[in-house]
């Protein structure tokens, strides 16, 4: 494929930028107090490490910016092949490390690594290749739709079993999604929604502890200090803001340990109360934008595999911010996943900004408009 190659879309670049330096901002306002005490004993701990991943995810990202995108279709079933190798080594007992109840993590000496991250963008890559390899079977559901569907169930089954709900609805989310870009029927995707809210109860009615947290995201008052303790938190960061917040470091419930997870699942209710309302809705009005500009590249491709590839790309860092923002608003029930870009994490930041360079190279060689 030859192409002409043009400077990547700045706006696009602008607001995956800002977006992180908001991010590296606030993990720090969030963490320093409670870094300064043991294990720790550095109020700078979260602030270094998420500075580090966030320079080798922005490495990644410059050199992603400048690979062919069109290059990744050879790799498309090795990675995937590996993706699957990861997700099945970190259950095993010994080889998987368990955190908080989940066992979720590699150990790669002194880093940790979370397979599930990097399966994410694996499926995107295959599922964009075979969807625009064949592009005319996406109306038949057994050869079109079916396919695509196994191997998204099957690593949703095993992101599930580590267990972590919400990354394995995003993952569904966004093959879903690319599903529809593709020209799937809506029937099919009609009855794709109806099992997938079935399977979707039954993963929570069948796990106590994500049964628990449904009951507490119905009333969360009914159990104030048990599971109800991190959505009244949430609400009380969120409105405690106000219209211009407390100021960066002043956060009442952060600095006093009150909000749990606040460097990293609920992130945003810090930057509702140390930012508030207008901080907040600039933050979601950056991500409207980051979406608003990815669309617009999957929909200029040159080709049908940028185009789903920037589609799925999109579609999973939307499907994930939704997600997060939802359950720290008391919209969703609770679910450990984190705030793309913004919340503490080194292996979500750097698989992410490397999709964000596959969408920026893709951005390279879209249609002007």
């Amino acid at each position: 494929m030859r192409l002409r190659r043009r400077p990547p879309d700045f706006i696009l670049f602008l607001t995956v930028l800002m977006l992180l330096s908001v991010g590296i901002v606030m993990v720090f306002s969030s963490s320093y107090y409670y870094a300064m005490f043991p294990p720790f004993n550095n109020p700078f701990h979260f602030l270094i490490r998420q500075s580090i991943w966030a320079i080798i995810g922005l490495t990644g990202m410059f050199v992603m910016m400048n690979y062919d995108y069109w290059r990744l279709k050879r790799w498309a079933g090795g990675l995937l092949i590996l993706a699957f190798a990861l997700l099945v080594g970190v259950l095993i007992p010994g080889v998987g490390v368990s955190k908080l109840g989940a066992q979720r993590w590699l150990n790669l000496g002194p880093l940790s690594f979370q397979p599930s991250e990097f399966a994410k963008l694996c499926l995107v890559v295959f599922t964009a290749y075979g969807l625009s390899r064949r592009p005319e079977r996406i109306t038949n559901f057994r050869q079109g739709v079916l396919p695509y569907l196994a191997i998204m169930g099957l690593a949703a089954g095993l992101i599930l079993m580590q267990p972590d709900l919400g990354t394995a609805v995003t993952v569904a989310g966004t093959i879903v999604l690319m599903l529809f870009a593709a020209g799937a029927s809506l029937v099919h995707l009609g009855a794709l929604g109806v099992l997938g809210t079935v399977a979707l109860a039954l993963a929570i009615w069948t796990e106590p502890y994500r049964m628990r947290r449904f009951l507490a995201f119905l009333d969360p008052e009914k159990d104030p200090s048990g599971s109800g303790w991190h959505i009244l938190n949430s609400l009380m960061s969120l409105g405690s803001g106000g219209l211009l917040g407390t100021g960066l470091g002043q956060g009442r419930h952060s600095k006093f340990l009150y909000l749990p997870e606040r460097q990293t699942d609920f992130i945003f209710a810090v930057i509702g109360e140390e930012l508030g309302f207008i901080g907040a809705c600039l933050v979601i009005l950056l991500f409207i934008l980051f979406i608003w500009r990815g669309l617009k590249v999957a929909i200029t491709s040159p080709d049908p595999f940028g185009s789903m590839l920037a589609a799925g790309i999109v579609s999973g860092v939307g499907i994930q911010a939704i997600i997060n923002i939802g359950v720290v608003t008391s919209s969703l029930p609770v679910t450990g996943i984190t705030l793309p870009f913004l919340s503490f994490g080194g292996t979500s930041l750097v698989f992410t900004l490397l999709g964000v360079g596959v969408l920026l190279n893709i951005s390279r060689y879209s249609a002007p408009k």
